[in-house]
């Protein structure tokens, strides 16, 4: 974003920052063409916006756009590209597209992989990313895999109790509760409360979701009496 685009968007001044992003647009246009890369960057900065407007119809035509643009100034591996590329599978997500934001998250992840390397927290963060789409798709051995490889990967590179290494541990916990594996489920989220709780306290938001996550899971298997003691 320019400073008075940035300007508008700290203030919450979404209209504002719109417009001042669109004129930015056109000017880069017509100076550099569509393809140049701070035209993309605007064209980027723009769909942010509307994004933030809950506006994903325009939002995915630009970031089309910007994604077709990237592959010509970039090529397919560029990490613009990949960049693009995570940015339109998220709009499809957050339209229920589930079938495109799959397709482009696999090819996110493959190109990743290959630019950054298996462990590189870019690369699983996109790998948390397609994990989810499978998860919200019922397709449980395959989000689980995905999700174990994100912990692996997590625990190599930040440690056993970098907040980013617990919330994959829930993961898996959610994805072994859903498929009614509650030993296993219970496990991981003994081991994330008790870290959240050391690390952060008792009263912290994740310390609080972590007890309401094996509450569930208690009360799942009938233990009325410890999902009760579990404070939840």
């Amino acid at each position: 974003m320019t400073n008075l685009t940035e300007t508008y968007w700290e203030q919450g001044r979404l209209d504002d920052a719109e417009a001042s992003c669109v004129d930015v647009l056109k000017r880069r246009k017509i100076a550099f063409g569509d393809a140049h890369p701070d035209t993309l960057a605007a064209t980027a900065s723009l769909a942010v916006i509307y994004w933030k407007q809950g506006r994903w119809d325009e939002a995915e035509a630009l970031e089309v756009d910007m994604l077709e643009g990237c592959k010509k100034v970039f090529g397919d591996a560029h990490p613009h590209m990949l960049s693009a590329m995570a940015s339109l599978a998220i709009t499809y997500w957050e339209q229920g597209c589930w079938d495109e934001a799959e397709a482009l998250w696999v090819d996110a992840l493959e190109g990743h992989e290959m630019v950054f390397g298996d462990t590189h927290p870019h690369t699983l963060s996109v790998m948390a990313s397609l994990a989810v789409i499978y998860w919200e798709r019922g397709r449980w051995d395959e989000a689980e895999a995905l999700e174990v490889d994100v912990l692996e990967g997590r625990k190599k590179v930040f440690g056993d109790t970098h907040p980013g290494t617990l919330l994959a541990m829930a993961n898996i916990a959610a994805t072994y509760g859903n498929q009614g594996r509650w030993s296993e489920a219970e496990a991981l989220e003994v081991d994330v409360l008790e870290v959240r709780k050391k690390v952060l306290g008792s009263t912290h938001p994740d310390t609080l979701e972590a007890i309401s996550h094996l509450a569930a899971t208690y009360r799942g298997q009938g233990r009325w009496d410890e999902a009760e003691a579990v404070g939840y």
